[in-house]
């Protein structure tokens, strides 16, 4: 991220690599299926994470109907944190693992979707561009400390600032577990 990219422009890009995740996830096999949705599951947490506690709040509070347009954003997210946890326990080549998934895929671009044309798009109607820059780093900061699994339930800035250390703690440490053993 350059220092001029606004959070609009930030998480469009993070949701065209959530769409290339998918993809790739959806056209690969075995290990090269199984690290593929890893990277997703981990852009996914820490990108929902930092939405609760950056953009949702900032949406509630500046543009009409936020708070039903975050509410609803809200139980997407909770819906896609239950289905990657499930799948996260799953055998990737399996044949649910790849149902489940396909719901999870169509969710999950609904979703990117609906943030896009409900609440970033009216962002910049309700701040400068300066603003949205600050944002972006708020968003990137929120992102440094997330944790790198869904932890369902953690919905808003006080429960993710309540559990969130402690689980991104023990998902950093998962994470390096697992990427030594392969």
């Amino acid at each position: 991220m350059t220092a001029r990219t606004d959070v609009v422009e930030l998480l469009k890009g993070q949701h065209a690599r959530i769409r290339e995740l998918l993809d790739e996830v959806a056209a690969t096999k075995g290990d090269e299926r199984k690290h593929a949705f890893h990277d997703l599951v981990r852009l996914l947490a820490v990108h929902e994470t930092a939405e609760e506690e950056v953009v949702h709040p900032f949406a509630r509070k500046h543009i009409d109907g936020g708070e039903l347009v975050v509410k609803d954003r809200v139980e997407e997210e909770e819906q896609a944190k239950r289905a990657l946890s499930r799948l996260d326990d799953m055998d990737p080549d399996s044949p649910e693992f790849l149902d489940q998934f396909a719901a999870l895929r169509q969710d999950v671009l609904a979703h990117a979707d609906n943030e896009e044309r409900y609440e970033f798009a009216h962002f910049s109607r309700v701040a400068d561009r300066g603003r949205l820059e600050n944002l972006a780093r708020a968003v990137q900061a929120a992102e440094a400390l997330a944790p790198t699994r869904p932890h369902p339930g953690t919905d808003t800035a006080l429960k993710n600032v309540a559990v969130g250390p402690v689980a991104a703690v023990v998902d950093r440490t998962r994470d390096v577990v697992r990427k030594a053993m392969g």
